[in-house]
């Protein structure tokens, strides 16, 4: 079998400054096709992801589909870029890697969990994740979160649905609603701000109850110096990680740790297992959060994720894209054993995953069932490909 045909495309969205799907369908001369989903969608890059996709599909045409160790090995060490690269580089070789995943999958019908060393668990705990964002659903109205009932509301809605975890950003906005920059959020932080975030973290906390894990997010907004001030907020309230104190360092994520007794949740921006090793040596990351669509692939976060293994950190995936991405997690959490819970972003209830893929999974009561389709068990609709704002075929 061999690759002969990859199209690569940026997926239309009814808000493209929030989320506009890079995804590539990879074809075989046997008829088989996968997809896959670089993780660059949001925020400012994304053209750069897709025209690394489209150069990293020149390379791969005409191999094998199902020799993923050396097709990975190829993008890494044959790009020059690729040795030691950053989310560029490695969400273009994701979206190939997950789409031969989702080939071999099918060739051999069986889901991927079964060829990554099959399931550990049937059904998966996640948490509602970016409840500062809302809790609505498919054409529902966001309540973007402000005054600490707005919080509050947004928690109770989730726990509603049966959920035991989520996660908020409790200083994501000032009283006002403004978006508060990198200077409102770095160095020491003056008691006003303190009171602000701890009345809306005290807010949700009695919302929800004792019984239910709060993970509070900081999208690496924070320095060490503001991030340990937040930290000795989170003790009193029983927050149960710490996501993204600041922008992961070494030297500062060591005086973080030192200086507050929460775990500490990251990844999103630490891209592989060279990357991720040191943080995991000094005992730096209790929750390591690779994303699948930044991270090089199912290929590599396994890698990470058995890196982990050895040192007792666990592993919740950081899933942020298309309802494609939330499946190729699912595979992957299912069969390692230090899995211990999966983000449900509010972005997969919203209307810009509407009309993207075949299946938009969402969790019962908490948590979710494992697809049992063969490879990754979703892909790209046709129509949604065809109205592409960007699109390339390489042969």
């Amino acid at each position: 079998m061999k690759i002969n045909k990859i199209d690569v495309f940026r997926l239309q969205t009814v808000d493209n400054r929030m989320n506009s799907p890079i995804g590539c369908r990879i074809y075989t001369d046997q008829g088989i096709f996968g997809d896959g989903e670089a993780g660059m969608a949001y925020g400012t890059g994304g053209s750069a992801a897709f025209g690394m996709v489209c150069d990293l599909a020149e390379l791969v045409i005409g191999m094998n589909p199902l020799d993923t160790e050396a097709i990975w090995e190829k993008m890494y060490k044959s790009t020059f870029w690729g040795q030691n690269g950053g989310p560029v580089v490695f969400s273009g070789i994701a979206a190939i890697d997950v789409a031969l995943w989702d080939i071999k999958g099918k060739y051999f019908n069986v889901p991927c969990y079964v060829l990554l060393g099959g399931k550990v668990r049937d059904k998966l705990r996640c948490y509602a994740s970016q409840l500062q964002f809302g809790w609505g659903k498919e054409g529902e109205k966001q309540l973007w979160a402000v005054t600490p009932e707005d919080y509050a509301n947004n928690a109770r809605l989730a726990v509603a649905e049966g959920y035991d975890a989520i996660k908020i950003d409790f200083f994501d906005r000032n009283e006002k609603g403004e978006k508060l920059t990198s200077l409102d959020t770095t160095g020491l932080l003056d008691p006003k701000k303190l009171r602000m975030v701890k009345s809306r973290m005290k807010a949700v906390r009695e919302a929800v109850g004792p019984d239910v894990d709060i993970i509070m997010e900081n999208h690496s907004y924070p320095d060490a110096l503001s991030a340990v001030q937040l930290g000795r907020l989170a003790e009193e309230y029983g927050i149960w990680a710490f996501e993204e104190p600041n922008t992961p360092g070494i030297k500062t994520s060591e005086y973080i740790t030192k200086n507050i007794s929460v775990p500490i949740a990251n990844g999103e921006r630490i891209f592989s297992r060279w990357q991720y090793a040191p943080y995991f040596e000094k005992n730096l990351i209790q929750l390591a959060q690779p994303d699948i669509g930044n991270c090089g692939g199912i290929t590599e976060v396994k890698k990470i994720c058995d890196l982990a293994y050895i040192y007792d950190v666990a592993i919740q995936m950081h899933v942020a894209g298309s309802p494609l991405a939330t499946n190729a997690a699912l595979h992957l959490e299912a069969a390692i054993p230090n899995f211990t819970i999966h983000e449900h972003h509010v972005c997969n209830r919203m209307d810009t995953s509407k009309g993207l893929t075949k299946y938009n999974l969402q969790p019962e009561n908490g948590f979710f069932t494992l697809p049992t389709l063969a490879g990754i068990g979703n892909e790209f609709l046709e129509s949604a490909i065809s109205s592409a704002r960007m699109f390339q075929s390489i042969e």
